[in-house]
């Protein structure tokens, strides 16, 4: 059946991208987050989101509203291709980066959270959380990292780090300090399933950020 999904092209790429490795077709709905006050705040998004954030995934008669629980979802319906690695530590490697960017970095450059410190103040502050966290991220991924996040296969960690890098070069983050980073999302961008699903290239991108 065919999926919906309920998203602003750029923030949420990660859920796009799940959906393309495994070859499912799905439906855009595009939810601009500042148009309109923020369209995610509507009652009508509210219904499928109540944290009134993107993403939402309608599939299989249910609605998903996190990108992590969406990729799993997906992960245990739809296995192939493999977006977690069937050994339990490489899986738990997988889980630790993929967690340390959705719940460590993204959050803190969020919309929500740069409308809270300030117009002045939203460029530092989102370079910090950024660089603070590719710190830490680089760090682990000189360990983990074959050609991908973990190892020589696309997994989930994968589909988190590409779309956080992509953030990283909207806030003109200096990304030389993290060699493994830039080399896994140069690869990452030569496949066809990320190259299609990045935010400069979705229905409602701006004109002014279109690739």
């Amino acid at each position: 059946p065919l999926a919906q999904s309920f998203c602003l092209a750029g923030p949420d790429w990660q859920r796009g991208r799940s959906l393309a490795l495994k070859n499912i077709d799905y439906e855009t709905v595009a939810v601009n987050l500042t148009k309109d006050g923020g369209q995610q705040f509507s009652e009508e998004f509210q219904s499928l989101n109540p944290m009134k954030q993107v993403p939402a995934l309608k599939i299989d008669g249910i609605t998903i509203g996190q990108s992590l629980a969406i990729i799993e979802y997906l992960e245990e319906t739809r296995p192939t291709p493999r977006l977690l690695p069937r050994d339990p530590k490489k899986r738990a490697q997988v889980r630790m980066v993929s967690d340390l960017i959705a719940s460590g970095i993204q959050p803190l450059q969020n919309l929500s959270v740069l409308k809270q410190v300030g117009q002045e103040n939203q460029l530092t502050w989102a370079q910090q959380a950024i660089t603070s966290g590719f710190n830490a991220l680089e760090q682990i991924l000189q360990s983990s990292a074959g050609r991908y996040c973990v190892g020589d296969e696309v997994s989930m960690a994968d589909l988190c780090l590409a779309p956080q890098v992509a953030n990283a070069d909207r806030f003109k983050v200096d990304l030389t300090p993290y060699p493994t980073i830039s080399r896994i999302n140069k690869s990452l961008l030569a496949l066809e399933a990320f190259h299609v699903s990045h935010p400069c290239r979705q229905p409602d991108t701006p004109p002014e950020l279109r690739a």
